[in-house]
């Protein structure tokens, strides 16, 4: 009787693990196979976003992409989330956290950090939009570049390349203005922004590292 317990708990074990998802090098877990739009949930104009080449290619009428996945259930609050980017000239894009899942229009819930090196509008990458804006551009049109942000309490850190370009402490009893009362620390999901049918952006290596709450 024994034997054949442990027999069923190994098994149940191994079940658990291998549909698990596994953690990478340091603790990275990717949101992204490289194949298709799983775990990814989009609602109005869903065409913008399609795969290939392990690439999930921007491109179209305003949508937001929204990650739907099992790590942390979609509901992230302290992290670190890196990911590889790529922008055509003139393109526009975002990478939202602490957002929620919205059927269209911009997303009202969490912040956006800004993707943009040639864009007409003057915030450029790294921004944490319209909080801690970046004027400078640190990184050129057609080339992959690492876009990485970290979100510890109230605490947020953006590298570009590895060079911290926002550094933003919210601060307590933060005030907003009425149209952006949810921008503001909580917690919540990644979303992929497609901003308009001339820009083209392209993702992948879409990583993340839950920390401790």
């Amino acid at each position: 009787m024994k034997k054949i317990l442990l027999l069923a708990g190994i098994v149940t074990c191994l079940i658990f693990l291998s549909s698990a998802k596994p953690a990478g090098k340091q603790g990275w877990i990717s949101l992204f196979d490289g194949k298709s739009l799983k775990d990814w949930k989009v609602g109005s104009n869903a065409a913008t976003f399609s795969v290939d080449s392990g690439m999930i290619i921007v491109h179209g009428s305003t949508a937001h992409l929204f990650y739907d996945g099992e790590v942390k259930n979609h509901m992230f609050k302290n992290f670190e989330f890196k990911a590889d980017v790529k922008t055509m000239p003139g393109s526009n894009s975002g990478i939202y956290f602490h957002t929620v899942y919205q059927e269209s229009s911009w997303p009202e819930k969490g912040y956006e950090v800004q993707v943009n090196n040639s864009h007409g509008d003057w915030r450029r990458t790294g921004s944490l939009y319209g909080i801690q804006d970046v004027k400078e551009v640190y990184v050129k049109d057609n080339e992959w570049y690492t876009e990485y942000i970290k979100v510890e309490g109230k605490r947020v850190i953006i590298k570009i390349n590895d060079k911290t370009v926002v550094d933003y402490t919210e601060p307590d009893n933060v005030q907003r203005d009425p149209d952006d009362v949810q921008r503001v620390i909580s917690s919540g999901t990644f979303a992929l922004q497609g901003h308009d049918p001339k820009s083209i952006v392209y993702f992948k290596n879409i990583m993340v590292k839950p920390l401790a709450d």
